[in-house]
């Protein structure tokens, strides 16, 4: 009995976890070509044939320059784009050698609030930073964010950031 008990707040533990992590907290910031600065572009390390250019609003902009952890209110925005393919299909390259941007593909959306953090399990924590995936069209796309949470999580120490460095510039 004791053991059934157990599984059944286990696996109850787990449902709302899920469903806590599953709260669409992060939205389309449908002004950030204009209102966010681009702060660098390159080749998705991730991802073989995609390019990503990043943005971030003026609270992330300000704290990275100053040297601060990124407060609440932080939002960064990352444009994935297909790559260029030659005739067979492989990633076309430039004579720099970089991926060449194609088709707008995705819109992905990091935004830290008060507490976000505390729905997740260990393996998915990144302090309180959430994530969305948008259409180019600011339609929600209804993608795993766990796959975000957990290629960020092992980034404590650039406040789980792959760019930190380049937004401080």
């Amino acid at each position: 009995m004791i053991r059934k008990a157990s599984a059944l707040v286990l696996g109850l533990g787990l449902i709302a976890s899920v469903a806590l992590a599953d709260e669409e907290r992060v939205s389309f910031p449908a002004d950030y070509k204009t209102t966010f600065e681009n702060y660098v572009s390159l080749d998705r390390v991730q991802n073989h044939d995609q390019i990503i250019r990043l943005f971030a609003n003026d609270i992330a902009i300000k704290a990275a320059k100053e040297g601060r952890e990124l407060p609440n209110g932080s939002v960064l925005v990352g444009e994935v784009y297909k790559a260029k393919k030659d005739p067979d299909g492989k990633v076309a390259t430039s004579t720099l050698g970089r991926r060449m941007r194609d088709k707008l593909a995705a819109v992905a959306v990091m935004e830290k609030g008060e507490g976000w953090g505390d729905s997740f399990p260990d393996g998915l924590k990144n302090g309180d930073w959430d994530f969305a995936i948008f259409k180019p069209s600011g339609e929600r796309l209804n993608k795993d964010l766990n796959t975000c949470r957990s290629c960020h999580a092992p980034m404590a120490k650039t406040q789980h950031l792959f760019s930190l460095e380049h937004l401080a510039q």
